[in-house]
């Protein structure tokens, strides 16, 4: 691996261009950042889904991802040298808590940790790596619903989808993640992660009502306050179940918390809007979500849909 020392606001850009290393990757993480980061370097969240489409576009290797991981799961994809980016919840000192993401290059059971390259951190002493617990991987882990980024080699198909097993599908990898959170917020109901988690699977599921509920308690129980910069799994649950007014208020208190370079927040307005039946309140939305990322291809179709 090659490693990058994140700019501001550029660890999706970077990770992305570390695990691609591996692989003789020769651009940085500035080249990533035109693709993934099209409104400029303001722009507060790079989803999995943008890293997934800008591998499968972008390179001649090819990524996924899913949620509810195990670290078995993680290892077993480094045993076979297939690198993997993991989505955490980070507090590094002087910060409050941020999401961010990590590059995993090893592991060794009998010191039970893993080896990571961090793109705020860095790369540890000669390039090995930083060492961290399992335990503290998988708790900050949590705070994503274990999502996880595989890259690979198109030939290795179907060695990744082998090792990947049940979570080969998407929606057998959300009951998985389902359970887990499950039973976490059953062993400590206090645990305003595991509630969101359950409604961040819930959502993937279809199943919008029960999600919404879910979500409800996990804001009642406590998360972090950038929590809505990064996942949005909320804002479609309380949309797909009418809830339009609560929706509202949470891209209110998102913007209110400094997510006004985050497109999701506006799209999420505006469909809301729409609902609703201000139509020109839905477009001024859109338009902006646009404005900040000019390639958002659902708020571009939602604007459509519009007819002005």
């Amino acid at each position: 691996f090659r490693f990058e020392q994140q700019t501001w606001n550029n660890c999706g850009p970077a990770n992305v261009t570390m695990a691609l290393s591996y692989y003789g990757w020769q651009q940085n993480q500035e080249y990533a950042a035109q693709f993934l980061k099209p409104g400029g370097r303001e722009d507060k969240n790079v989803s999995p889904w943008e890293l997934v489409s800008f591998v499968n576009t972008q390179s001649q290797v090819r990524a996924l991802t899913r949620v509810g991981g195990t670290l078995d799961l993680l290892k077993r994809f480094i045993a076979n040298n297939i690198p993997v980016i993991i989505e955490t919840g980070y507090t590094p000192e002087g910060y409050d808590w941020l999401g961010h993401y990590q590059t995993l290059v090893g592991y060794d059971d009998s010191l039970g940790i893993f080896w990571l390259y961090d793109s705020f951190l860095g790369a540890g002493e000669n390039g090995e790596g930083i060492n961290e617990a399992y335990s503290y991987v998988d708790a900050n882990w949590q705070h994503f619903n274990r999502r996880f980024i595989v890259i690979y080699e198109p030939q290795r198909e179907q060695l990744v989808r082998d090792l990947l097993g049940d979570y080969a599908d998407p929606q057998q990898a959300a009951t998985l993640a389902l359970e887990t959170a499950t039973a976490e917020a059953n062993a400590n109901p206090q645990n305003g992660h595991a509630w969101f988690n359950m409604g961040t699977s819930l959502t993937l599921l279809g199943d919008y009502s029960r999600a919404a509920i879910a979500f409800d308690r996990a804001r009642r129980e406590g998360l972090p306050w950038r929590m809505l910069w990064y996942q949005f799994e909320a804002f479609e649950a309380y949309y797909q179940d009418g809830r339009y007014d609560e929706l509202l208020s949470l891209v209110n208190a998102n913007l209110s918390n400094g997510a006004n370079y985050v497109e999701e927040t506006y799209f999420w307005q505006g469909k809301a809007l729409a609902a609703k039946g201000d139509t020109g309140g839905a477009a001024t939305a859109f338009r902006t979500a646009l404005r900040l990322n000019p390639t958002y291809t659902a708020a571009q179709e939602a604007l459509a849909e519009l007819g002005i």
